[in-house]
C-alpha cells in the first residue's frame, strides 16, 4: 500500500463460511495429532457440502488416531460453530475419511538424520507483514473485518442474536490520507438469519456490531452501508455452496494489504513451512515495527524441500525504515533460527494450538498463555533496540 489519498478493501468470513467450516475441521485433527503425538506429521484436506464432509490427505502418528476418531473431531468442530440445520447439521451429517500413511519420499527429505538437519516439507515462499494502522500492528482494512464477524459470532453464540445463523461475510473499504486511514467510505455485511426475520431487521442487528468496532467517526454514509443486498440469506453454508480447506489464504493473512507466497495454513503441522514460516515472517515483521526500526516491513523467507536454511531473507521496510535493511536481515538471522526445527522450537509450534487459528485471522490476534499466536509475542523489542542504538 502507497502514500497519498486512496480507498483500500479488505474482505472477512465467518467461521460458518464453507470454506472456513473446512479449515476449522482440517485444524482440528492437527490438534488431535499433535496432543497423541507432538511431533506427528499431518497434512490434512477437507471438503463440505450438503450435509456431507470429506477429509483426504496423509498423516505420520499414532495409530490411536483412527478414522473413527477423525470423524468425530469432524463432527465437534461442526458442532461448535453452531450447525444444526437440515442441509448441514454436525450430527447427521455424512463423513468420509481418506486419510493414510504419508509419503516415503517426503519423510526422507524432511526427517533429521545423521549430520543432517531436519529439513522443510516443501519448496516455496512465505511472506510477513507489519504496519502501524492498528494497535496490533495490521492493515486496518482486514482488522476491521475480523471484528465485525468476530462480534456478530459471540453475539450469536451468546444467545443475544438467536435469528442469525453461522455463515457470514464483510467487507470494509476505507478511506487513506497521506497514507493514513481516516474513514470508512463502504461497509458490507451478509449474514444468514433465520426465515421470520426481514432484511431490515437483519440491518438493525447488524448496525451496533459494525459502530462498535470502527473508530468514533469512521462510519460510513447510509447508502454505502450495505447489509444482505440480495435481500436473503437463509441457506447457507456448506448446504448453500461447497467448502474446501486453503481456500481464504487472503482472508487469513493481510486482506490483500500485503503479498502472499501462496501456500495455505489450515491442516498442516508445523513442519510444514507454508504454515511455520509465514508465522515466524509474521513474528519478525512485527517485532521490527514495535521496536520503532520502520512503520511498514514486509518480511520473505523461501525454502527448498529437504534443505534446512532457508534459501533468501528479504526485507522492505517501503521507505519507512529507519536501519539499514542488510544488517537488519542479518540481524534477524542472529535473533531468530530459520531452519523449520528453529522456527518450531523458537515459537513453540509443536502444541495442540491450531483450530482457534482457522476463523478471524492468524495475525493480529493476541499471543495466549498456552502458547497459541506465539508469533504475536514482541519479545525481540529489546534485542532489536540495543542493537540499533
Amino acid at each position: 500500500m502507497r502514500n497519498g489519498s486512496y480507498q483500500f478493501t479488505s474482505e472477512s468470513v465467518s467461521e460458518g463460511h464453507p470454506d472456513k467450516v473446512c479449515d476449522r475441521i482440517s485444524d482440528a485433527v492437527v490438534d488431535t495429532f499433535l496432543t497423541a503425538d507432538p511431533f506427528a506429521r499431518v497434512a490434512v484436506e477437507t471438503m463440505t457440502t450438503t450435509n456431507r464432509i470429506v477429509l483426504a490427505g496423509e498423516v505420520r502418528g499414532p495409530a490411536s488416531v483412527d478414522h473413527d476418531v477423525l470423524e468425530e473431531v469432524a463432527r465437534h468442530a461442526v458442532k461448535e460453530i453452531g450447525y444444526e440445520q437440515d442441509g448441514f447439521h454436525w450430527k447427521t451429517a455424512d463423513v468420509c475419511v481418506f486419510v493414510h500413511n504419508q509419503s516415503a519420499d517426503i519423510a526422507v527429505g524432511v526427517d533429521a538424520a545423521g549430520n543432517k538437519d531436519e529439513g522443510a516439507g516443501d519448496q516455496g515462499i512465505m511472506f510477513g507483514f507489519a504496519c502501524r494502522e492498528t494497535p496490533v500492528l495490521m492493515p486496518a482494512p482486514i482488522y476491521y473485518s475480523h471484528q465485525i464477524l468476530k462480534s456478530l459470532a459471540e453475539a450469536r453464540h451468546s444467545g443475544a442474536v438467536p435469528q442469525l445463523g453461522p455463515d457470514a461475510k464483510s467487507q470494509v473499504t476505507l478511506q487513506y490520507d497521506n497514507g493514513t486511514p481516516v474513514r470508512a467510505t463502504s461497509v458490507v455485511v451478509s449474514t444468514q438469519h433465520s426465515e421470520d426475520v426481514d432484511q431490515d431487521a437483519v440491518r438493525e442487528i447488524v448496525r451496533p456490531h459494525v459502530l462498535n468496532v470502527l473508530p468514533d467517526g469512521w462510519m460510513c454514509e447510509e447508502d454505502t452501508f450495505y447489509v444482505n443486498p440480495t435481500g436473503r440469506f437463509v441457506i447457507g453454508g456448506p448446504d448453500g455452496d461447497a467448502g474446501l480447506t486453503g481456500r481464504k489464504i487472503i482472508v487469513d493473512t493481510y486482506g490483500g494489504a500485503a503479498p502472499h507466497g501462496g501456500g495455505a495454513f489450515s491442516g498442516k503441522d508445523p513442519t510444514k513451512v507454508d504454515r511455520s514460516a509465514a508465522y515466524v515472517c509474521r513474528y519478525l515483521a512485527k517485532n521490527v515495527v514495535a521496536a520503532g526500526l520502520a512503520d511498514r516491513c514486509t518480511i520473505q523467507l523461501s525454502y527448498a524441500i529437504g534443505v534446512s536454511e532457508p534459501l533468501s531473507l528479504y526485507i522492505d521496510t517501503a521507505g519507512t525504515g529507519r536501519v539499514d535493511e542488510d544488517v537488519l536481515a542479518a540481524t534477524l538471522r542472529e535473533l531468530v533460527p530459520l531452519s523449520p526445527r528453529g522456527i518450531r522450537e523458537h515459537l513453540g509450534l509443536n502444541k495442540p494450538i491450531y483450530a482457534r487459528t482457522a476463523s478471524y485471522g492468524h495475525f493480529g490476534r493476541e499471543p495466549e498463555a498456552d502458547g497459541g499466536f506465539s508469533w504475536e509475542r514482541t519479545d525481540l523489542v529489546d534485542d532489536l533496540k540495543s542493537r540499533f542504538g
